[in-house]
């Protein structure tokens, strides 16, 4: 993944670009092909291959960060299990007060 803040984009800002080439695709496919040059068309393909690329390294960091915090999150659980217990427990009874009072 790249650390460079300059490539570096946010997965909203990827996902409008991402949109803004499905937008220029369909003008084009709209229009008859012949009107479009092969320059256009190999713009637009390597435009998309970079979203495409940028998406994956995105997918790949946000990846990396879930699959960490998973095991952050068991490695505590497991030196503190009484405590755990106590906190699902708790949360547990929480979540059931809150939903009961909105059934009524």
């Amino acid at each position: 993944m790249k650390n460079n803040t300059e490539t570096a984009r946010t997965p909203k800002e990827i996902l409008t670009e991402l949109q803004a080439l499905v937008a220029e695709a369909e003008t084009m496919m709209g229009d008859s092909l012949s009107e479009h040059t092969a320059e256009a068309i190999e713009s637009l393909r390597s435009r998309f291959l970079a979203a495409q690329e940028r998406f994956a390294d995105v997918y790949t960091g946000a990846r990396k960060k879930v699959i960490a915090g998973a095991k952050y999150t068991d490695e505590t659980i497991r030196a503190n299990p009484y405590q755990s217990l106590a906190i699902a427990a708790g949360v547990g009874l929480l979540v059931g007060v809150l939903l009961g009072r909105r059934s009524k």
